[in-house]
């Protein structure tokens, strides 16, 4: 479990308000996980518990996914 303590921070980390830097935020966040993960190894416990804790944060409501920014215009977040 001591790999966890690295891997928990990141969804702590929020994200931005101003819309153009959502984009770097996420590939931040991508580059971070994937040398995490190439370069630490962690064990496969502290990997399933990681997964277990994105995929509630993204599937909890809309806007909420570190992984993928949400952008909609407001025509068409209104129309569909």
């Amino acid at each position: 479990m001591y790999c966890l303590q690295w891997l928990i921070p990141v969804l702590l980390i929020p994200k931005p308000l101003n819309p153009a830097l959502l984009n770097t935020h996420v590939m931040f966040m991508l580059l971070y996980m994937v040398s995490f993960f190439l370069e630490r190894k962690p064990c496969s416990i502290c990997s399933l518990i990681f997964v277990a804790a994105v995929f509630l944060i993204c599937y909890s409501g809309f806007g909420n996914c570190i992984l993928w920014n949400n952008i909609c215009d407001v025509n068409r977040c209104e129309n569909g």
